[in-house]
């Protein structure tokens, strides 16, 4: 049965009849109070629970400091009201960017990465609103088989794969990642810290959602070596780099975004159910969850899917990238398995903060939901990725005006994801047209 539709859903009872019409118990809230709640966070006052989410802008120099849009961007998210901005990805080594144009903080982008922290930082604090110094984190990564560093694919792969390897043509003797390779990226990641520490952000993320390598190694159940096989094997690569991050940078909080499941069939995907290849199997996430804590590891951010393979799981859209299809599922059924994915890990971990992700296809409604899912206990944040593109602005709005503007909201294109994809800055084409355009 094909349950896809548009958004179409003017009021929250229009949005909750047809959750109900779909057998969905979504949840909502006509109050939002509940996202204005003071929160602790290693040591750090939060004003509010919302969060800007790590939107790539393939807008850095050819070094990788961060460009003109890239600093607009910023100060932007700045000045939004977000009392927590989540930096876009860079890579650690040149291989595993996904762009050319691919942030990567280095000994040379290093006074660049300054300038964009202070200028974010000053841009919040002339804004004049109760979340005036917002707490910055900086995500790294390595792109994996998705690196395109000279703008043609170039993958790194940790496994091979019957569903991702026909994406890019890999051939099954493409040889997978060396172990001593993994572990001089690992070095990477702890020296990239430590220029973070000095730039001025308040944590680091390692990036291990999306497919990308690091995510990749948490199902690495047929490889060989110290970084596959076994859960302790396959999750050994994270575990090490997160210890080894927090050693080279003790001062930043340490963070990890994560991929609750992948979307993936067992045994090529990390929560996966043997049994059934569209049900999340908890054990995993919930096992590592328990062991990056003990890591140190303080703050989670949650998501799911692939968005090179069936890109819906963690981006319910309207429309597709250029050339993509469409799901049979109701985006609805997207937001809600995320919801409940974040709550699986919450509940388990009650005092550890969850950031929670999927709300952007809600448009002006997300705060209902966002604020239902905080005072339940399903996430102690609320992220937003493809909205922040379009509306920077939706924390101040919400705040000072107990709404956000639906004409200023994301509305699910994929126009943003589509020039991403395609290695062009990344922006709001709908909201942001004078900057960003197909």
């Amino acid at each position: 049965m094909n349950r896809y539709e548009r958004f179409r859903f003017r009021t929250g009872g229009d949005l909750r009849t047809k959750a109900g019409e779909l057998g969905i118990d979504l949840p909502y809230s006509e109050k939002t109070g509940s996202l204005f709640l003071p929160l602790d966070v290693s040591g750090r006052r939060l004003s509010n629970r919302l969060v800007i989410h790590p939107m790539e802008g393939a807008d850095a120099d050819p070094v990788g400091g961060p460009g003109e849009l890239t600093f607009r961007r910023y100060e932007r998210f700045g000045r939004g009201g977000a009392a927590l901005i989540w930096f876009e990805a860079a890579a650690v080594v040149s291989k595993g960017r996904s762009n050319p144009r691919q942030l990567m903080l280095t000994p040379k982008t290093l006074d660049a990465f300054k300038r964009l922290v202070e200028r974010t930082r000053g841009a919040a604090k002339s804004a004049g609103l109760p979340a005036p110094d917002p707490l910055l984190i900086l995500q790294l990564t390595h792109s994996g088989r998705f690196s395109k560093p000279e703008g043609k694919p170039a993958p790194v792969i940790a496994r091979h794969d019957p569903d991702l390897d026909p994406l890019l043509g890999l051939s099954a003797d493409s040889p997978p990642i060396a172990d001593a390779e993994l572990e001089r990226h690992r070095d990477a990641y702890a020296a990239a810290a430590v220029l973070a520490s000095k730039a001025g952000f308040d944590g680091i993320d390692i990036k291990a959602c999306h497919g990308y390598l690091t995510a990749e190694l948490l199902s690495a159940r047929g490889r060989d070596g110290r970084y596959g096989g076994g859960y302790e094997n396959r999750t050994r690569y994270l575990r090490e780099t997160v210890r080894e991050v927090r050693k080279a940078a003790p001062g930043l909080l340490a963070a990890v975004r994560l991929n609750v499941w992948d979307g993936l069939p067992y045994p090529f995907g990390f929560g996966s159910d043997p049994d059934d290849p569209e049900r999340i199997r908890f054990a995993e996430p919930l096992r590592l969850a328990a062991d990056l804590i003990r890591d140190g590891v303080t703050l989670l951010n949650l998501t799911a899917g692939i968005p090179h393979f069936r890109p819906h799981i963690g981006r319910p859209y309207d429309h597709p990238i250029r050339g993509g299809g469409y799901p049979r599922e109701h985006p609805l059924d997207g937001i809600i398995r995320l919801i409940r994915s974040a709550g699986a890990i919450q509940t388990g971990f009650p005092s550890l903060p969850i950031v929670g992700t999927g709300y952007s296809w809600l448009r002006h409604l997300f705060p209902n939901v966002a604020a239902a899912v905080v005072s339940s206990g399903q996430a102690t944040l609320i992220g937003v990725g493809r909205m922040a593109f379009a509306y920077p602005d939706f924390a101040r709005d919400l705040a000072l005006e107990d709404r956000i503007n639906p004409r200023k909201t994301c509305v699910a294109c994929s126009g943003c994801s589509t020039l991403a994809r395609t290695g062009r800055p990344a922006g709001c084409v709908v909201r942001d047209a004078a900057f960003y355009r197909l």
